[in-house]
């Protein structure tokens, strides 16, 4: 069994590829920090990449949302008065419909994702990092920030100065989670190509998780998500810049240090190998860049084969 930890568009597309290779014994553990409410529905905006991903019915394009969408909801809210910065498509908001009934009815998260899963045919069990609600606050020159108001409403153009995990202090792995990284049967832990200050750091950051992590004594491998000083998708790179670090996968690799055994980063990055090996990692160089599906699984079997190296 393999646990891979994932948020937003780079970590749904390892875990497409692990998925692909492995079926049911991946686990994806993912980022629920991202979560808000907005026209009353409760969104999981990386639960629903990876979902989505998984299932094969992402929006190639973006990488979020549904392939095909219509905007007839959208736009008939927006006639009627309603904000139209988070757009909501017609397919994705039965997710969130759904999500809210079943919610309302007493369910929880984990239990609430694994039968959308089911009903979206993804063998891979996909598993919130928390039930307990953990939202993620952008620290700015313009004062603090909820992620998806920073994200989306102002398109990352805010410059950052830290970021804080509201609610962090009472949340805890879910049971699931934390059967899953005690299971004698887990091989290594992945952690994505995924934002590490945003999608990454609240599942770390969750009380015990690390301790987890560290009592399941396997290799836990880091991919980067930045490749020749730049990000792949999405701002890491531009919250480094605004933090006052290099944009590097050495930086990247630093953040992990403690944590991370291995680190994988692009042949284009070889030259920082030894910097990060002084870590005390392990350094793997490969094509980390995911072009297509293909690509997916070739990481995704580069990545297992450095595991059971």
């Amino acid at each position: 069994m393999i646990v891979a930890l994932a948020g937003g568009v780079g970590g749904a597309k390892l875990a497409d590829g692990l998925a692909a290779l492995l079926g049911g014994a991946l686990t994806v553990i993912v980022n629920t920090a991202d979560d808000f409410e907005h026209l009353g529905l409760p969104i999981s905006p990386d639960l629903d990449t990876v979902m989505y991903t998984l299932a094969g019915i992402a929006n190639a394009e973006t990488g979020w949302g549904v392939a095909g969408e219509t905007w007839s909801f959208l736009d008939q809210v927006v006639l009627l008065g309603a904000p139209s910065w988070f757009r909501l498509g017609d397919r994705d908001l039965a997710t969130h419909v759904l999500r809210a009934a079943a919610l309302r009815s007493g369910q929880n998260l984990t239990a609430v994702t694994a039968e959308l899963c089911r009903r979206l045919g993804i063998g891979a069990r996909v598993l919130p990092m928390s039930d307990d609600a953990v939202r993620t606050i952008v620290h700015s020159a313009e004062g603090d920030l909820p992620f998806q108001e920073y994200f989306v409403g102002r398109r990352c153009e805010v410059p950052v100065t830290g970021f804080a995990f509201a609610g962090i202090e009472h949340a805890r792995p879910t049971d699931a989670v934390r059967e899953t990284l005690q299971a004698k049967e887990l091989e290594a832990i992945l952690v994505c190509p995924s934002n590490p200050f945003v999608s990454i750091d609240p599942i770390l950051s969750l009380p015990g998780f690390r301790t987890l992590i560290a009592e399941a004594k396997v290799s836990v491998i880091a991919v980067s998500p930045i490749i020749a000083g730049a990000a792949v998708k999405g701002p890491a790179a531009k919250m480094m810049r605004e933090l006052g670090l290099a944009v590097s996968p050495f930086t990247v690799a630093s953040h992990y240090r403690g944590v991370v055994t291995d680190f994988v980063m692009d042949t284009a990055d070889a030259a920082l190998s030894s910097a990060v090996a002084g870590l005390g990692m392990t350094v793997h160089l490969a094509d980390i860049l995911m072009r297509d599906r293909a690509d997916r699984r070739r990481l995704a079997e580069q990545c297992l084969a450095f595991a059971r190296r």
